[in-house]
């Protein structure tokens, strides 16, 4: 599944205003449920770059081989949201 800036930006949206990462993650999850969404503690991507920076919300783009993750810059590659909160 390919992530377009629109689908990205439409993701963060829901992000940024969902009450709890946790809400955030139960929305984007019904609404697309061949996305992968996973929230971690902010420290376990301490030296990964965020896609999105949403106050002390962070997006990253993830991506599988379907065995390995890896942290993506590319929309178009990932397969999975990455939420932290600070």
């Amino acid at each position: 599944m390919a992530l377009t800036p629109d689908y990205l930006r439409s993701a963060c949206e829901v992000i940024g205003a969902a009450s709890t990462l946790c809400d955030a993650a139960s929305i984007l999850r019904a609404r697309d449920p061949a996305l992968r969404v996973v929230l971690v503690d902010a420290m376990d991507m301490r030296d990964e770059t965020p896609a999105q920076w949403l106050g002390s919300r962070r997006v990253y783009l993830a991506t599988s081989n379907g065995h390995c993750w890896s942290i993506t810059e590319q929309p178009e590659e990932a397969t999975a949201l990455i939420l932290t909160q600070d």
